[in-house]
């Protein structure tokens, strides 16, 4: 897979950053203080920090991915967000309460999904797939860093989560291999991270969260929660989305990633709850508070992202940063 070029800057930061990049690994750092958390230069110089742990950028030396200085100034980066997020959710470590909650059914009005039945169009669901694609391309791979964290039933049952991810041993089922298809059948590019310069900061918020949660064993309680969150929450979105994807879009492939989610998704989120979560508080009960501290950030994270493409449609105007092209001939 080739590696894409480095983004466009958003921001003196992020400006900074992507021309350091393009130096030897030890050449000084910027200084990253004084940042929106929530803002497009902070969440763009993280996720151009973090994709050094995935996939790289062409003709970036692969020794920045350990540079102590840019790690520093990382975690400066990491502080500024989690005390945000941690501001901005109301705490606490009833995690059945939390995961419940997640259980509560919404009404078929309401959100995206919404929106999208009631009166949504194939470019505004396209729109919704170039949003999701940072987000899917790496859809299962932060997870994978929490394994070596945890013991006994919890790792074996999040392993089995991950294996139905990566596609069961199939390349041609891995979960971000399908959302790729799926790009390709709604006449947009599959290419990873291709759209990346056009996705706004509510999505990258929520794409850097994983990382920086997968990245930090201290984070590994958070991490569990934001994947329980993600699976419990995913199944009847799933169901909806793939319904909307048969109306609008003609193409097999855009249906069918949904419908894969329907009923995997289902048995995720009992193999979850059951065993990942009760196994951890099991061996770790005070990882309860960092398991809620996941649900709840992933919530708000979600809910801003919701807000913002939901207020854009609403005024009759895109959600993207940028244009993106009318789309290709499906493949």
């Amino acid at each position: 897979m080739p590696q894409r070029s480095l983004p466009r800057p958003r921001g003196d930061l992020s400006a900074a950053v992507i021309e350091l990049l393009t130096r030897t690994p030890g050449s000084a750092v910027p200084d990253p203080s004084g940042l929106d958390p929530y803002g497009e230069d902070l969440l763009l110089t993280l996720h151009t920090c973090y994709e050094l742990h995935y996939q790289g950028f062409a003709g970036v030396d692969e020794n920045w991915e350990w540079d102590p200085d840019l790690l520093r100034m990382r975690r400066d980066l990491e502080h500024t967000l989690l005390t945000a997020l941690g501001a901005d959710v109301p705490g606490g470590d009833d995690v059945d309460g939390e995961l419940d909650g997640l259980l509560e059914p919404t009404s078929d009005t309401d959100g995206i999904a919404g929106f999208l039945a009631e009166r949504g169009t194939a470019d505004q669901l396209r729109e919704y797939f170039v949003h999701r694609s940072i987000y899917h391309h790496i859809e299962a791979d932060p997870y994978a860093w929490v394994i070596p964290r945890l013991r006994g039933q919890a790792k074996a049952s999040l392993v089995a989560v991950e294996f139905d991810e990566f596609g069961g041993g199939r390349g041609e089922r891995v979960h971000a291999q399908l959302f790729a298809d799926l790009l390709a059948g709604a006449g947009l590019e599959p290419g990873y991270l291709h759209y990346l310069d056009a996705v706004p900061a509510p999505m990258l918020a929520l794409v850097d969260m994983m990382s920086l949660f997968g990245l930090h064993r201290g984070l590994r309680g958070a991490l569990v929660g934001h994947f329980a969150t993600v699976e419990i929450t995913s199944s009847p979105a799933s169901r909806r989305l793939a319904e909307l994807a048969r109306t609008l879009l003609p193409h097999p492939a855009c249906a069918h990633f949904y419908a894969e989610h329907v009923e995997a998704d289902a048995v995720h989120e009992q193999v979850l709850r059951r065993d990942v979560i009760a196994g951890l508080l099991a061996a770790e009960p005070g990882e309860a508070a960092s398991i809620v501290f996941g649900i709840q950030a992933t919530n708000l994270l979600e809910d801003r992202f919701a807000d913002h493409i939901l207020q854009c449609w609403n005024d009759d105007r895109g959600s993207l940063r940028e244009a993106i092209s009318a789309p290709a001939a499906p493949a």
